[in-house]
């Protein structure tokens, strides 16, 4: 009897998941991905004409550039979290156990609060008359406000402060599972702290590089609110295009083509992720030393 209860209610979780799945995101993309073969109407949304009208378009340079420019600061944004994330997730994995869970709770704290929420606050922070420069000219550091709130850097600022926890949780997972005995062979027989890095730490833990790579340039490449709060607005990254189609220009198909083309680049890096995770990191012994 109770073998039947688990084995029907797993039937359902999956059933369910399937219809979720169904409703919300493979009938959604199904639609999306027809509209970006049709046509803008002059009085309505779409016109049911075939076309690749749209797809021609999406490679003119002005769009192009476009999505250069977004794949550019998604790039930037990922190596800078990564850079910062590995020695946060390797002392964090270090820690004892009764400071870890604290650790990790401090970690994943800014998820309880509205990302929006957080960008106004970097606003107030990084204005001319804000809490950074008040501070800095407080203590002496400069004497003239410098301006950083509406050029590239506070973007990527907030950018990184928004997802650098998308970061540091799937690295801190590899280091958990990492055999230190690895390392410590690599010592013995001779390597230095450069050498363990490259050739030891980073293939052991390339599942999670990997993985918070993904988590961080895709949602970079659709996060059009803080180019627009911290950057003014002044370049467009592709979520803002796909924004700007929908509800300004009322270009569906258009808008389609970039949703479809950002979907395809999202499947290829999770294709990616797949492999990786196969292979997980390292096949033997012998290929790290």
């Amino acid at each position: 009897m109770k073998h039947s209860f688990i084995g029907s209610f797993g039937k359902f979780s999956i059933f369910a998941m399937f219809l979720w799945l169904s409703v919300f995101a493979f009938i959604p993309f199904f639609l999306v991905f027809v509209a970006s073969f049709l046509t803008k109407g002059s009085s309505e949304f779409l016109e049911f004409s075939f076309s690749l009208q749209s797809y021609v378009r999406i490679f003119d340079p002005l769009y192009f550039g476009v999505f250069l420019n977004s794949l550019w600061l998604s790039l930037l944004t990922s190596v800078i979290t990564l850079i910062l994330a590995l020695p946060f997730a390797y002392a964090l994995s270090k820690l004892p156990s009764s400071l870890k869970a604290w650790a990790l709770l401090l970690t994943i704290i800014p998820f309880w609060t509205s990302s929006l929420v957080r960008t106004y606050a970097l606003v107030a922070i990084l204005k001319t008359k804000g809490v950074l420069n008040g501070l800095l000219l407080w203590i002496g550091i400069i004497e003239v406000p410098f301006e950083i709130l509406y050029t590239k850097t506070a973007v990527i600022i907030g950018m990184v402060y928004t997802l650098l926890p998308f970061m540091i949780l799937p690295l801190y997972a590899s280091f958990e599972k990492l055999d230190y005995r690895y390392i410590e062979a690599a010592r013995d027989l001779g390597a230095n702290g450069f050498q363990l890095f490259i050739k030891v730490i980073l293939p052991l833990v390339s599942p999670g590089i990997v993985a918070g790579i993904i988590l961080v340039f895709l949602p970079s490449l659709g996060m059009f609110f803080v180019p627009d709060l911290l950057g003014g607005a002044k370049d467009l990254i592709i979520g803002s295009f796909i924004r700007n189609q929908f509800l300004t220009f009322r270009d569906w198909p258009f808008g389609s083509v970039a949703s479809v083309i950002l979907t395809i680049l999202m499947m290829l890096l999770i294709f990616i992720y797949t492999k990786v995770q196969a292979k997980g990191g390292v096949k033997n012994e012998d290929e790290i030393l």
